[in-house]
């Protein structure tokens, strides 16, 4: 199997090999959409510890941290892989979902309001 990498790899393949990873497993039956959103949850939050307690200039030092970085990487990808199986569990088109939000947010956040500030769209 060709190694994936994001310069090459689709989001339809990573979705597919997740599926194939969980449907060898006969894994469907426990991925209801509230315990993903739940596992999803989770793994975020093992993420975040990497982090907790370093400011925001040290998390950058963190994520570069080369023997933290493994660890980093595999949390990301737990991310990443529970958002991909919930897509595939709630039939969502996870490009077309994210044209929408990021014209949504587009809507939001105009340029010429929101660029080098940090504020939520109601206090632009």
């Amino acid at each position: 199997m060709t190694p994936m990498q994001d310069a090459t790899t689709t989001v339809a393949e990573l979705r597919a090999r997740v599926q194939a990873f969980v449907s060898a497993r006969d894994w469907e039956q426990f991925h209801s959409p509230k315990n993903l959103s739940m596992a999803l949850a989770a793994e975020s939050g093992e993420l975040m510890e990497h982090f907790l307690w370093a400011g925001s200039k040290a998390s950058r030092a963190v994520a570069r941290d080369p023997k933290k970085r493994p660890a980093i990487e595999a949390e990301i990808a737990d991310v990443v892989i529970y958002a991909l199986e919930f897509a595939n569990i709630c039939d969502i088109d996870l490009a077309a979902a994210i044209e929408a939000k990021l014209a949504a947010n587009a809507a939001k956040y105009p340029v010429e309001k929101s660029r080098g500030r940090s504020e939520k769209y109601t206090e632009l």
